[in-house]
């Protein structure tokens, strides 16, 4: 392979190595609301982050917290840790140039556009214009790097 390909899976296998650390580190922090009055405790978070309670996603976590049971932080807490899996499997997977990480990768890429697409449309930010523009061009890319394999055989095929 390539060096710039090799380079390219690289970078994208610490994006999504970033990403899986990223919410599992959050699913462990949601274990820290077990046993407690949750919506006090993320005011705290908040207060202590010197964040104004009043903003408004500020808001929307105390109260999203506040309405949550120990078993639904924990079942949370689950998820968070079965997506950190997949995120750092096929970061492993990337980083080796595997290709059924190629094929993860373009697949679970291209299920969040329409989301990106919709979230852009709603209320757009640049933010939310960079992250459906990185993940398009994580896409494009992978899809690119899948047909020029195919691509490859099929002519070493025909040259043999």
């Amino acid at each position: 392979m390539s060096s710039p390909t090799h380079k390219a899976l690289r970078t994208i296998a610490l994006f999504e190595a970033l990403k899986g650390a990223i919410v599992l580190v959050a699913g462990f922090g949601l274990l820290g609301f077990l046993d407690r009055d949750n919506e006090a405790f993320a005011e705290q978070i908040i207060r202590h982050l010197h964040v104004d309670p009043a903003q408004h996603y500020a808001k929307i976590f105390i109260l999203a917290m506040a309405e949550q049971t120990d078993s639904q932080l924990m079942a949370l807490a689950g998820f968070a840790l079965i997506y950190a899996s997949v995120r750092f499997a096929e970061a492993y997977g990337l980083w080796h140039e595997r290709r059924w990480a190629e094929w993860l990768a373009a697949l679970s890429g291209g299920v969040y556009v329409p989301i990106e697409i919709y979230e852009l449309a709603h209320r757009a930010t640049w933010i939310k214009a960079g992250a459906l523009t990185l993940n398009l061009i994580v896409v494009a890319y992978m899809v690119w790097l899948l047909t020029e394999r195919v691509r490859q055989r099929a002519a070493a095929q025909k040259g043999t």
